[in-house]
């Protein structure tokens, strides 16, 4: 019987492991995370009940190298209200927003990315921002910032 409490313990102690914290920024719920494949496959599978995921990566690889500590922005696409300021700390974030238009701005080794995000009432939506991957994030952090389309960085 103890050593069933203990493998019980065990699983539910890795699955608390996998699962990143749900934080909030401006009064909007988030969640960040998926450098390693279990925490990515449990977002994955809860991104369904949040209003937007945005994934971030490096290159035009298959999923690209993770990044981290990316600054995101969000504002309201119609008057410019700063909706939401953080930081996100892992390759995909979770966001509740409200449903509404969005500019969406991912700032990562002094390139900015934007994106328009249409969040819909019980439709999730995703969007993706890659950077080129012969960018050298550490040099770059702090030095002046470049703002592109998200779109330019898939061609």
């Amino acid at each position: 019987m103890a050593t069933a409490a203990l493998a019980w313990g065990t699983l539910v102690a890795a699955q608390a492991a996998a699962n990143p914290p749900i934080r909030m920024a401006d009064g909007v719920e988030y969640m960040c995370g998926g450098a390693d494949k279990t925490e990515a496959q449990f977002l994955q599978m809860v991104s369904p009940r949040w209003a937007a995921t945005l994934e971030f990566a490096l290159g035009q690889g298959a999923r690209g190298t993770p990044p981290s500590d990316v600054r995101v922005l969000v504002r309201d696409k119609y008057n410019g209200k700063l909706v939401m300021e953080t930081t996100a700390t892992g390759p995909l974030m979770l966001t509740r927003l409200e449903p509404g238009s969005y500019d969406v701005e991912a700032t990562l080794g002094g390139i900015t990315l934007t994106q328009q995000v249409n969040v819909f009432n019980g439709m999730p939506v995703k969007a993706r921002f890659v950077w080129p991957s012969n960018i050298d994030v550490p040099p770059l952090a702090g030095s002046t910032m470049v703002t592109q389309d998200a779109s330019a960085a898939r061609r």
